[in-house]
């Protein structure tokens, strides 16, 4: 009978060591499901075509956090910024930065663009450089000063002018559209120059001054804050991101947008730029 008892007790006792092991088995099986990884979200290529200068610069800073995100962010600098909109219009590209936008209502309307503005970046602040003199008290009559030939530069050129009392627009232009003979009052009798505002550094060794934006100030390595002046921070000609109409609410555009909107983007213009490149967020 002991022997019986004996034996009954084993059977039992392995039968618990069994539950047991399988309790524990099955356990391991459920932790190891619940920590297995999961597969790594596609990668999204987003192609934006931007000017070298600070645009470029700056969305090669987003580069790591955009990857984070699962979005592989392509810089595209082209030597000629003019073919940035067609080439936006072409699908070259996804989105472009480099323009306000003045100027790409300018010439969305005479080229037929469907484009949609999805975020502001940041400010240039164009200003008037001289070679040959330190302040405005020093232009002479008849200066030469030398300003950018695109409709909407040329107006902001000539506003600019015009908020630093050298000449006076005739009133009413609402359209970012002017010309010198849309000046009425020319004290000093300046001589405009109207030039691409590309070749506006250029330009400084020929003319009294010269109106010229800070993006090619920076390329010629030109201490912006060597302007006898410029416009302030309140300028409605802030850079933006521009897409094909349609496409503003993929999701690869509003994580490019949130990325450089965000404050690390704004600490590192202000650290880099100075005066010379303000955010406008």
């Amino acid at each position: 009978m002991m022997k019986k008892k004996i034996g009954v007790m084993l059977g039992m006792t392995v039968l618990i060591m069994m539950m047991v092991v399988g309790c524990t088995t099955e356990k391991a099986s459920t932790t190891t499901a619940a920590v297995t990884p999961t597969a790594t979200p596609a990668v999204v290529k987003l192609k934006v075509g931007a000017a070298v200068v600070p645009h470029a610069d700056i969305l090669n800073s987003i580069k790591p956090k955009l990857k984070e995100q699962g979005v592989d962010l392509e810089v595209v600098v082209l030597d000629d910024e003019g073919q940035l909109n067609p080439a936006l219009a072409d699908k070259q590209i996804d989105a472009n930065y480099f323009q306000h936008v003045p100027y790409l209502d300018s010439v969305a309307k005479e080229k037929g663009y469907d484009f949609v503005v999805t975020a502001k970046v940041h400010v240039e602040p164009i200003g008037l450089y001289s070679q040959k003199i330190k302040s405005i008290s020093e232009l002479k009559d008849g200066a030469s000063i030398a300003i950018p030939n695109n409709p909407s530069n040329e107006y902001r050129a000539l506003a600019l002018l015009q908020a630093n009392g050298l000449i006076k627009l005739k009133e009413g232009i609402t359209n970012f559209s002017a010309t010198p003979k849309d000046i009425v009052n020319n004290p000093k009798n300046l001589k405009f120059v109207e030039i691409d505002a590309a070749q506006a550094t250029r330009s400084l060794p020929d003319v009294d001054a010269a109106v010229i934006n800070t993006n090619y100030i920076l390329e010629a390595k030109i201490d912006p804050k060597s302007a006898l002046f410029r416009e302030d921070a309140n300028s409605p000609y802030a850079n933006i991101i521009v897409v094909r109409k349609g496409d503003e609410n993929r999701p690869e555009i509003k994580k490019l947008d949130q990325a450089l909107n965000s404050p690390e983007v704004k600490k590192f213009i202000q650290d880099k730029y100075g005066v010379a490149v303000v955010p406008a967020f």
